[in-house]
């Protein structure tokens, strides 16, 4: 896992990496910036575009100088510097970066406060303030960034957008530099993986800087990133001799007449994503299109007017939810699988709103639970949240307070832990926001709870395998849409590759 850290823990590691490796603080900055330049060279290699670089006093500033300083060495010959002097105050790295800039030929030029700034180039390069800021922006600040921003220039930040928070709340009327790129240090910052960061970050990429890794594990972050690493050292290969009784037999509890579509979707994902048996508890409306869809899949079959005869204890791992509905029949499914079933359970979609509806529900789940909610659902259960901020904070305490894993649903999928970490997905794209897509999510759990996984990873690996096979879809084929039923399809390709 890559801890995510904040803005205090990144100064931390920065001292630490200063003080032990050693390295002074200057050649630190130095080394940042030539990884900044690495990867922007690589994307921008057209030598005679005009860029510009907007630089504060403080470190974030030095970047920008330094940076400038090294693209000239790299034979960038349009560069010029704008300095914002809104402040006397200047950082001692700064000011040796601008003495080294000032041995070359690259124009540097002061913005006082309330000077008109003339912008022709084509690449605006933003080091005006770093992560350190905790605060909005204000004054002449908030003026040149609105006026940056209304040049419709291509916009790279270093390290992070000005005016942007590294962690806590975005507010919806943050002034914050809009940039097109974010060429950022060691890890992404918090905040870039969170909804908020949509109209100020268009992409953004981390460049490694040598910071000591093990100090910063050492910092026990309770945010990390999930790389391809930690999945491939935990899925587990299929063996010889094995049958479909060792990876276990998974029951999905789900659809109506009207919505088998998503009772469909989660139990084929279930057989793709490798349950020994899959049985799915459909109306006796749906099962003609069950056995149609998928001959794999067995059924118990219910009816409006009495629970229908479950084997609890036959089942590795039980999912109740997907078009399962809001009717008395399905709030006493709920009730019963509660009640009778004493190993964590999958909750999602219908189910998680009946949660909503009978707390007491919630509060008798087994421990080690999923639930699998998308923001709204998240909203019903918890209450109202004005920012995703606000629901990562409490997701992490009602996840440690009800002894439940917590997967909220998003660009960057967050499985809350009972533990009180938040673990950020890394894969997924943005073709994949598709009805249906989060019940065939609850598939993919359902299935690894089955071959005996624990909770955590069948959440950490069912979201990011969820998500790699949407991306394996989408990217090389430049799809715009991935439908669900396909990428269930493509899981075992997925699965695949990653055993290898």
């Amino acid at each position: 896992m890559l801890p995510l850290l904040t803005s205090a823990q990144i100064r931390q590691a920065d001292a630490h990496t200063i003080a032990n490796e050693p390295i002074t603080s200057v050649d630190l900055m130095e080394r940042a910036s030539r990884a900044f330049v690495g990867w922007f060279i690589n994307h921008f290699p057209d030598k005679n575009q005009s860029i510009s670089f907007y630089c504060g006093t403080g470190n974030n500033g030095g970047d920008g100088l330094a940076i400038a300083r090294i693209l000239s060495e790299h034979q960038y010959k349009k560069l010029n510097v704008k300095i914002a002097r809104f402040s006397d105050k200047a950082s001692a790295d700064f000011n040796v970066n601008l003495e080294r800039l000032k041995a070359i030929n690259i124009p540097i030029n002061d913005i006082q406060k309330g000077d008109n700034v003339p912008e022709s180039s084509d690449i605006i390069i933003d080091a005006l303030l770093g992560s350190g800021l905790n605060k909005p922006l204000t004054g002449e600040y908030e003026k040149l960034v609105n006026h940056l921003n209304g040049l419709y220039k291509t916009i790279v930040a270093v390290d992070i957008p000005t005016g942007f928070l590294s962690e806590g709340e975005i507010l919806p009327d943050t002034v914050a530099i809009r940039a097109d790129l974010v060429i950022t240090f060691q890890q992404p910052k918090i905040n870039f993986l969170l909804p908020e960061s949509a109209p100020y970050i268009h992409c953004w990429e981390t460049v490694n800087i040598g910071i000591d890794e093990k100090y910063v594990q050492l910092l026990n972050s309770p945010y990390q990133f999930i790389k391809e690493t930690d999945i491939r050292a935990a899925v587990k290969p299929r063996r010889r001799f094995s049958n479909k009784g060792t990876y276990g037999h998974a029951l999905i509890i789900a659809g109506q007449a009207k919505t088998m579509g998503a009772a469909l979707l989660s139990s084929s994902a279930a057989v793709h994503a490798g349950a020994g048996l899959t049985t799915t508890c459909v109306p006796e409306s749906g099962l003609t299109a069950l056995n149609s869809y998928l001959p794999e899949i067995m059924a118990i079959v219910r009816n409006d007017q009495e629970l229908p005869a479950i084997e609890w204890d036959k089942f590795s791992a039980i999912a109740i939810g997907p078009g399962l509905g809001k009717g008395n029949d399905a709030t006493a499914l709920l009730s019963a699988l509660i009640k009778n079933y004493k190993k964590p359970v999958i909750i999602d979609a219908d189910a998680l709103n009946l949660l909503a509806e009978h707390p007491d529900f919630l509060q008798q789940l087994p421990p080690g639970s999923i639930l699998t909610p998308h923001m709204k659902e998240f909203d019903r259960l918890f209450g109202e949240h004005k920012s995703w901020w606000q629901r990562l904070q409490t997701g992490m305490a009602q996840a440690v307070k009800l002894n439940v894993y917590i997967v909220l649903k998003n660009d960057y999928t967050i499985i809350l832990s009972p533990q009180g970490v938040a673990y950020f997905n890394s894969t997924g794209n943005a073709a994949m926001a598709s009805g249906g897509m989060g019940d065939v999510l609850t598939g993919i759990i359902a299935a690894l709870l089955a071959q005996k996984y624990t909770p955590l990873q069948a959440c950490v690996l069912g979201a990011y395998i969820h998500g790699k096979a949407g991306d394996e879809l989408a990217l090389p084929n430049r799809l715009n849409v991935v439908l669900p039923g396909r990428l269930a399809a493509q899981l075992p390709i997925t699965m695949a590759k990653l055993m290898a």
